[in-house]
């Protein structure tokens, strides 16, 4: 398929115009980022946004990979003379690798069968007079006797092994094994029951003892739960298809003449394909698609979750105090200034088996005081209820401090990281949790992207997919989000440099040593200066590298370099020097009296470019993050005793599920905001209601203390029903 194919097919899959495609096929090639072309050749893909250019990306990879497939088929094919006419025209034509894989099934190299065993005893030609069927007269012992010798010593030997290949090729015919293949997607059955009377002794697979579902109907999640049952060996899973159905199908493509003496021979032989072959083939193939589906559910399910956490609004300029709590080994204790900058720690004892309460009260209080302390971020790990008691009691004291609970999730993969042990090497591996728990509250992105991003916890059975897809997706979460925001090159770490498009780890180290031997990069040209960073990466990386002290006020936006040529004609236009403290009003007036399509024509630049120019002119150095709600921040503690039925909270959402949504109102446990109840009309996709980090207002309907499960409410009607948790596994 030449790559001119290949636009249409995509133009017409993505409901978008060839030339779209091509453009940034083009620019892909061309070794450009997806971030850069979103955001810097707009004109070029007539401002396609990154989603879109993933997509193009991903399915031309795709259709790449399948026209090189279909070359090396026909390629084999031919080698082993036997590729028709007919043959090529179906493997050109077919728009699925799956398509191309079943027409090179009968031709592709395979372990010894049955099928060849009986050919290589001389029966093909008996196999063929059974899968012509012609012949009306005659015994069945009249035409097997050419065929019987040492090999063969007997009629039904020679039948047996005639009616092997002919299972063989009808198992592997294309078009019966598409007909079967939607069959079963569309009218199996998932039949799930416990593996052994004791394969679950936790019944953590309970709602699956006794389990049918049709296939096509089985949500990502439980089809997850139930693969991850059937490999810790507490499931058993079978895919039931209407078989009479299937047999149907078969029989009205291979049973040709009702007359033929071989007709009993043939049903023997369709029946062996179906059940031998043809039916655990399918029912393989067919769970792997649909595991497949529900793992690019999933994946997405983690990339969205994480995009919007790595967006959570940073609280800056304010002191914090970072606790990581525990019990026998205490809460380490860690204050950090307005910038992240570790100023000191402690170690306080104030749970089992020292309880030295009192003593951690009045260390925590000279603390707060000493350092003027504004917000204490604690772990919400071990210990951390009792902890926050402790801090609430600091409250009460009168001590003025606020405090928010902060997911720890992944802070102990960083705090035993490299990078956490070069930034803090002589601290021991608690007291780097306690900072980087303080420094997610005061920048949640530049403090998460030095974990790995499968180790944040905001996934749906992350475990239970495609690692290599899930890294690639959220990698591609991590890049997009970094270059939204754009970075201070001055105080970002390596961890986020290395984000930025165009840059990698060793470029980014490149960065932070030049600023550290050299002091401060003072203009984006001097990044330039760096060695190992060339003209390319440059073009990739200049507009997301932010300079806020710069001398160019434009060093200071995201308009890129290659841009200030337009930005100067502008000025010139204006009457104004760039440097005005007023510029921002000047610049809105100016826009304000006249048409963008005259000033693009003037100014030589395109439309959606010069568009982009004059935002940033309008407000630079722009925070997208700025304009989300912050976290929620706590002066008491609540329990799981503390709440009634009917309660009213505010809480924050920490994970959104096919199911419903994890929300975070202040307790030790997250309630559960099932989909039935995220409002009064019927919510079909939560994604399209709730996101990581939102600030949400809920009402208690269901309190189950025993299991510490806590159903909640965001439907306004006080006659709303409670229902189950559901179905969380």
């Amino acid at each position: 398929m030449p790559d001119f194919s290949i636009f249409v097919t995509i133009a017409e899959e993505l409901g978008l115009h060839q030339d779209q495609v091509a453009h940034t096929a083009q620019l892909l090639d061309d070794g450009n980022t997806v971030p850069f072309i979103a955001r810097y050749r707009k004109e070029a893909t007539s401002g396609l946004d990154e989603e879109q250019i993933r997509n193009v990306q991903s399915r031309l990879s795709y259709l790449r990979n399948l026209a090189q497939r279909k070359e090396t088929v026909l390629k084999s094919i031919a080698e082993q003379g036997k590729l028709t006419p007919e043959l090529e025209a179906a493997i050109r034509v077919a728009t699925t690798l799956q398509e191309v894989e079943d027409l090179y099934l009968p031709y592709k190299p395979k372990r010894r069968t049955r099928a060849m065993i009986a050919r290589e005893k001389g029966l093909q030609p008996l196999a063929d007079l059974l899968l012509t069927q012609e012949v009306t007269s005659g015994t069945l012992e009249e035409y097997a006797q050419p065929f019987l010798c040492e090999q063969v010593p007997s009629v039904e030997e020679a039948y047996a092994g005639a009616r092997d290949i002919v299972a063989e090729v009808v198992s592997e015919d294309a078009a019966t094994r598409r007909k079967l293949r939607l069959l079963t997607l569309e009218r199996g059955l998932l039949l799930v029951s416990l593996d052994e009377e004791d394969a679950d002794p936790e019944n953590k697979y309970l709602l699956y003892h006794d389990h049918s579902e049709p296939l096509r109907d089985i949500p990502a999640h439980r089809l997850l739960a139930i693969n991850r049952g059937e490999q810790e060996k507490a499931l058993r899973v079978h895919l039931e298809v209407p078989e009479d159905e299937a047999l149907y199908h078969i029989r009205a493509r291979y049973l040709r003449n009702p007359d033929s003496i071989f007709v009993d021979q043939v049903e023997e032989a369709l029946q062996d394909s179906y059940d031998r072959l043809i039916a655990p083939s399918i029912e393989r193939e067919v769970r792997r698609l649909r595991t497949a589906q529900a793992q690019a559910h999933a994946i997405k399910v983690f990339a969205t979750n994480l995009r919007h956490l790595l967006l959570q609004p940073p609280m800056r300029g304010v002191r914090v105090m970072g606790i990581d709590p525990g019990y026998r080994t205490g809460c380490k204790v860690a204050l950090v200034d307005e910038t992240g900058k570790f100023l000191g720690g402690t170690t306080i004892y104030p749970h089992e088996p020292k309880k030295q309460w009192d003593q951690a009260l009045e260390a925590l209080r000279a603390l707060v005081t000493k350092a003027q302390v504004q917000v204490i971020a604690i772990g919400n790990g071990t210990a951390s209820r009792e902890t926050e008691k402790l801090v609430a009691e600091l409250i009460d004291v009168g001590v003025e401090v606020s405090y928010a609970i902060i997911s720890e999730a992944g802070a102990s993969v960083y705090s035993a990281s490299k990078l956490a042990r070069e930034e803090f090497p002589d601290l021991d591996v608690s007291m780097r949790g306690a900072i980087s728990i303080a420094r997610r509250l005061q920048d949640p992105l530049a403090e998460l992207v030095k974990i790995d991003p499968q180790s944040i916890g905001v996934g749906l059975y992350q475990h239970d997919v495609e690692q290599k897809a899930l890294r690639e997706a959220l990698d591609a979460v991590v890049e997009s989000v970094v270059n939204y925001v754009g970075v201070d090159v001055n105080t970002a770490s390596v961890a986020l440099l290395q984000h930025v498009a165009g840059l990698n780890a060793r470029a980014a180290q490149g960065l932070v040593k030049r600023r550290e031997q050299e002091g401060p990069f003072t203009s984006r040209a001097g990044v330039l200066e760096v060695r190992g960073l060339g003209p390319k990466a440059f073009q990739q990386a200049a507009g997301f590298l932010r300079l806020p002290d710069a001398l160019n006020p434009l060093d200071r936006t995201a308009i890129h370099p290659e841009s200030y040529p337009v930005v100067e004609r502008l000025f010139t236009l204006m009457g104004v020097q760039g440097n005005e403290p007023d510029l921002a009003e000047r610049v809105r007036a100016f826009r304000a009296v006249h048409r963008l399509e005259d000033l693009a024509a003037v100014l030589e630049v395109g439309m959606l470019t010069l568009m982009d120019i004059l935002e940033d002119l309008v407000r630079p150095g722009r925070d997208p993050r700025d304009s989300l709600p912050g976290p929620v921040l706590r002066r008491d503690v609540l329990s799981i005793d503390d709440l009634r039925e009917g309660m009213v909270l505010t809480g924050i959402v920490r994970n959104v599920v096919d199911f419903g949504a994890f929300v975070d109102i202040g307790v030790k446990q997250d309630g559960l905001v099932h989909v039935s109840e995220m409002g009064k009309k019927y919510v079909r996709d939560p994604y399209t209601v709730l996101s990581v980090g939102d600030i949400v207002q809920v009402r208690v309907i269901h309190i189950d203390k025993e299991r510490g499960r806590i159903g909640l409410s965001m439907k306004k009607a006080a006659d709303s029903a409670a229902r189950a948790l559901g179905d969380e596994s």
